[in-house]
């Protein structure tokens, strides 16, 4: 799942389900599983990410990632007879 708005033309969004396809060192080489775009291939490349101004220390933290979470999906065919804890529709 993306975790930035990244470029809303090729529906590179908040939350659009991706599928990664390869991993290289500063890219992602992903599919788009949502929206009209779906099935599009794209490269996502690491970003900037920065600590906003804190009191507590006298440094600002950068770091480059990649702006996606890893997320799992099941059926309600298989959830039946499990217990689970928590879910999120």
């Amino acid at each position: 799942m993306l975790l930035r708005n990244i470029d809303p033309k090729t529906s590179l969004c908040n939350v659009t389900r991706l599928l990664c396809r390869e991993f290289f060192k500063n890219m992602l080489d992903v599919k788009i599983l949502t929206d009209h775009n779906a099935q599009k291939r794209v490269f996502l490349p690491k970003i900037k990410h920065k600590t906003t101004e804190s009191t507590r220390f006298f440094f600002i933290l950068i770091r480059k990632q990649f702006p996606i979470k890893l997320n799992f999906a099941i059926t309600i065919n298989k959830s039946q007879g499990q217990t689970i804890p928590n879910v999120r529709i």
